[in-house]
């Protein structure tokens, strides 16, 4: 199935982060939405492998996502190689987007840095057709980048996310190994804290307020986005 809008991460969960809100929004006015998870986050303090692919797959309900694949490449270990790149390129040829979310660099996740990187260049030479694989050239004319944790800057764009803020929450408590959950046992790490938790919806209720909406999801671009009339002169003309 290919979809409308492919949202890159480089763990299980960073999309649900960084865009959930976004994605959920999409999904429901119609768009096919698929999540591409770079690695299994098999090095993370927390939960098996297992338990993250169960995870991933309940929150990918939760947001009504129609596809959701891992490329399996080694958490604590992206880099952005020819090797890595042909990986990825094989999926986004299969996905073959319209519109492409990756994260944005750069970030204090070495692997989240190395993703942006790693995603950015694999949609370029995914539409070289001299770079051989099992599809058709792909490359995707719009790329949008997003941060998991906290904004490095000011963002270009901020989605307004006010009634979709809920679905996001939901879809980041089915990661229930990673984020503050007093019934799971394991160590504590900074995401599983309740305070952590408490700052999604402080992040979320700032980017909101800078567009006078209760919620809101930051959003970068690399290259000038073009528009027929700036934004509020439509109705005008």
């Amino acid at each position: 199935m290919t979809v409308d809008v492919l949202a890159v991460g480089a763990h299980p969960d960073d999309v649900e982060l960084g865009i959930g809100g976004t994605l959920h929004k999409l999904v429901q006015q119609g768009l096919r939405v698929g999540i591409l998870d770079l690695t299994q986050g098999e090095m993370g303090t927390r939960g098996t492998v297992e338990e993250r692919l169960a995870e991933a797959t309940e929150a990918a309900t939760v947001l009504g996502v129609a596809r959701r694949e891992n490329a399996q490449l080694p958490d604590a270990g992206l880099h952005n190689t020819p090797d890595q790149q042909r990986v990825v390129i094989e999926h986004l040829r299969s996905f073959r987007p319209r519109v492409l979310f990756a994260p944005m660099a750069p970030d204090r996740h070495p692997d989240h840095d190395a993703a942006h990187h790693l995603v950015r260049d694999a949609n370029f030479f995914s539409g070289l057709a001299r770079i051989e694989g099992t599809r058709e050239p792909h490359r995707t004319p719009q790329v949008y980048f997003y941060h998991p944790y906290f904004e490095a800057a000011m963002p270009q764009l901020i989605v307004d996310i006010s009634a979709h803020f809920e679905a996001k929450q939901a879809a980041l408590r089915a990661h229930a190994s990673q984020f503050f959950n007093p019934a799971y046992t394991g160590p504590a790490t900074f995401i599983a804290s309740e305070s952590f938790w408490q700052t999604i919806q402080t992040r979320a209720a700032y980017w909101g307020s800078r567009i006078n909406a209760a919620y809101g999801e930051a959003l970068y671009c690399t290259q000038p986005l073009g528009v027929a009339l700036p934004p509020g002169l439509e109705g005008l003309i």
